[in-house]
């Protein structure tokens, strides 16, 4: 019988990440957030460490928190199924965090994804450009703050097709 995967405390990361000074600037329950400038030095670590075995790179998110931004990395190990999470803030302003997909290969696309959809740059990325939306498409959709982009400009449509009343009454009236 299998037996169910082991999320490893934020406090035991924090103990195994003792190895890299200075990258856990803080503990939780379930996670432990990073110093971004030793986000990539703790993520090859705990890659590499044979008691981590960190090889299995789950998923990266974005979330926009307001006052800045976490990007959120589920990690596993196959080996001694147990799973942890890392986390590291951004400047909501300038949103920049270097790039874990010289650790994980798996990180390519789900920063771009965060890139596109958030704004948040990847530093050291290899290929860090849009995704969905086009260049020059105004702004991230899933910030906060998306529908007040400056200047005034509208995203989308000022209704969904088929919601505006003149162009229904031609369509009723067979025009």
């Amino acid at each position: 019988m299998a037996t169910a995967t082991r999320l490893l405390s934020g406090e035991d990361v924090a103990k195994r990440l003792e190895a890299v000074p200075g990258a856990v600037v803080e503990t939780a329950e379930d996670w432990v957030t990073l110093a971004p400038e030793k986000l990539v030095e703790a993520a090859r670590f705990l890659h590499d460490d044979r008691d981590t075995d960190g090889r299995f790179l789950n998923g990266v998110s974005g979330v926009d928190r307001y006052d800045y931004f976490e990007v959120v990395y589920h990690i596993s190990s196959l080996a001694h199924n147990h799973t942890l999470v890392l986390k590291v803030r951004a400047d909501h302003d300038e949103p920049e965090v270097s790039s874990v997909s010289g650790v994980w290969r798996g990180a390519h696309l789900q920063e771009r994804e965060i890139f596109d959809l958030l704004g948040v740059r990847f530093s050291g990325h290899p290929n860090l450009k849009r995704m969905f939306l086009w260049e020059g498409f105004p702004g991230h959709p899933l910030r906060k703050d998306f529908m007040g982009l400056p200047g005034g400009v509208s995203p989308g449509l000022k209704r969904f097709p088929k919601e505006d009343p003149e162009q229904w009454a031609g369509e009723f009236r067979g025009n």
